[in-house]
């Protein structure tokens, strides 16, 4: 599970300028007006190798200004989620109430506090930094979330403090977890899977607001089955709780050997279903995609293949996934999961020898040799697996920018060919030789 950072502080701070500037690009949006941001607004950053999800929130403050009530909720819960909490605060203003009202909410979570003093790009205000050592949460660190000053130091202090991980005895289960949007059966298909109303089933979309993880065997092999909170797509998700489940949704993804995206065969493939998909192919994990409820659909010679090719053509970037049409509802076919299941997480740890590699790829590159690309010709000297989950290969060449996409997809192709990758992506790094 990747680390959680909130960003908190009152309205018109920079908290979402400094989110955005963390991860990369414009997502939260920004404006000189208090109060825009409102929901907890989350993606995934990284620094110095390390990943983690960042939260930006709302403004919090006193006072009784319209949706105050919900932006404090949100704040909070974003802050109890949180393994460490980036306080920001605005240099030109000094300490105000609101912020000391702030702190206060803060020394209740009894969790990191890493203090950003922004806006220190105006030198006159510079000295004010020092008011904010009575907040009482250490060394005030000065950024410029809008020009990028000091979030380099911001951030070192940020991973320094997320929590050491601790070693677990190894588990041989294999964890899976079901993704989709809500109402596609995912709770069912749960209850169908362990023969038991292990968690609530209801015609209402989104009622499992939460992951809820249980063990069980299958012909003797342990499985841990994770049920999640549907997703919706971002700018589409309106209900609090439902924002907060939305998190542990993707904690789930990350912590899975196996993902199945279940799709809802009555309703066809719709844009949410897309998006979900896309935060498979973010984390890079195994999948089967899970066409349930097929009990519904009126059934003649092509149908399953129609609904075949529209599932190719809507998942390209998932294109690895085996595709399992089941009905949990009536029980049938659901056996047929285990042995995609097992079959998938092996793929995922498959290991190919050195010597065996470089024999598929000298005759990849013999029977269609590179073409011209950036100036130049790609020279594949040799290869090897450097990792499995995903399986992962290290290439050596004259000079990576020559390799044109195609040929990209040509080389995984081949490699895919020859080898069982089974359900699992697989990830390619090019090196220039010295």
């Amino acid at each position: 599970m990747l680390p959680k950072v909130a960003i908190v502080g009152r309205p018109n701070v920079g908290k979402s300028t400094l989110f955005n500037r963390i991860i990369g690009e414009r997502l939260s949006i920004t404006d000189d007006e208090p109060g825009v941001t409102r929901d907890r607004i989350y993606a995934k950053g990284s620094w110095l190798s390390k990943e983690f999800f960042l939260i930006d929130t709302g403004g919090i403050e006193l006072g009784d200004a319209p949706f105050l009530t919900e932006i404090k909720a949100q704040a909070e819960i974003a802050m109890e989620e949180a393994d460490v909490i980036i306080f920001v605060t605005d240099c030109r203003s000094g300490v105000t109430e609101d912020d000391s009202y702030v702190a206060k909410l803060l020394y209740r979570t009894d969790k990191p506090v890493v203090l950003a003093v922004n806006k220190v790009d105006d030198q006159k205000f510079k000295d004010n930094i020092y008011e904010f050592y009575a907040l009482g949460f250490g060394d005030p660190i000065p950024v410029s979330s809008s020009h990028g000053i000091g979030t380099g130091n911001l951030l070192d202090l940020v991973i320094e403090k997320f929590p050491t991980k601790t070693l677990e005895e190894k588990d041989d289960a294999i964890r899976f977890s079901l993704i989709g949007r809500p109402n596609v059966g995912k709770s069912s298909l749960t209850n169908c899977l362990l023969n038991d109303n292990r968690v609530i089933v209801s015609p209402i979309a989104g009622t499992t607001r939460d992951t809820i993880d249980t063990r069980f065997k299958v012909d003797g092999k342990e499985y841990v089955v994770i049920d999640t909170a549907g997703l919706r797509k971002r700018g589409k998700i309106y209900e609090n709780v439902e924002k907060y489940s939305i998190i542990r949704s993707m904690d789930a993804i990350g912590r899975s050997d196996v993902v199945l995206l279940v799709l809802d065969a009555d309703a066809g493939i719709i844009d949410q279903d897309l998006h979900v998909g896309q935060y498979i192919e973010e984390y890079r994990r195994p999948c089967i995609i899970v066409v349930n409820k097929w009990d519904l659909i009126q059934k003649d010679s092509k149908t399953m293949q129609k609904f075949i090719d529209d599932i190719r053509k809507s998942f390209k970037y998932l294109d690895y996934a085996p595709i399992v049409f089941l009905s949990a509802l009536e029980n049938k076919r659901v056996h047929t999961l285990f042995p995609e299941i097992l079959k998938t997480y092996e793929a995922n740890h498959r290991r190919i020898s050195t010597s065996i590699l470089n024999d598929v790829i000298s005759d990849a590159v013999a029977m269609f040799p590179p073409s011209e690309f950036n100036g130049g010709k790609i020279k594949l000297y040799y290869a090897s697996q450097v990792g499995v989950e995903p399986p992962t290969f290290s290439f050596f060449v004259n000079e990576p920018k020559y390799l044109h996409f195609s040929y990209y997809r040509y080389l995984e192709n081949q490699i895919r060919k020859n080898f069982d990758f089974y359900g699992t992506p697989i990830k390619f790094e090019f090196r220039k030789r010295d």
